[in-house]
């Protein structure tokens, strides 16, 4: 079970890295050039700057948030089938189930997990395609 907890982490920080690479360090360069062009204009009161900041920081928050959602919501997709996994598993225990029967039970609660993991896995070129889309649209 480690190694397929392993599985999906190693995909998801491959597609953050892509993410990163591609689309958040732009997006963060142009923050900081933004802000400092905001610090630059000496005709700017304490608060203007302020607020030229923030707004120089729109983009990387709004951006942040839109990829903390989609993978809130493939998180929130595999760990629902883990637990149907476990549920089905559940149910076919009962008071007079052996241990060799629970056994099994857990060995097939396993083997459904694990392919929820590399279903989800299989999942994620496709989820980066779309992020990178709405990334680019964006940006």
């Amino acid at each position: 079970m480690e190694t397929v907890q392993a599985r999906v982490q190693e995909a998801i920080s491959n597609l953050m890295t892509k993410l990163d690479r591609e689309h958040l360090r732009k997006i963060q360069k142009n923050m900081y050039q933004c802000s400092a062009a905001c610090c630059d204009k000496d005709h700017y009161n304490m608060e203007e700057v302020q607020r030229c900041v923030e707004q120089c920081s729109e983009p990387i928050s709004k951006t942040q948030s839109f990829i903390e959602t989609e993978m809130s919501h493939f998180q929130n997709r595999l760990q629902r089938c883990a637990m149907d996994c476990q549920d089905k598993a559940r149910d076919q225990v009962s008071s007079t189930s052996s241990e060799a029967e629970i056994s099994a039970y857990r060995g097939q609660m396993e083997k459904c997990v694990i392919k929820c993991a590399d279903d989800h896995v299989g999942l994620i070129p496709n989820m980066l395609k779309r992020m990178q889309e709405v990334l680019k649209a964006h940006h």
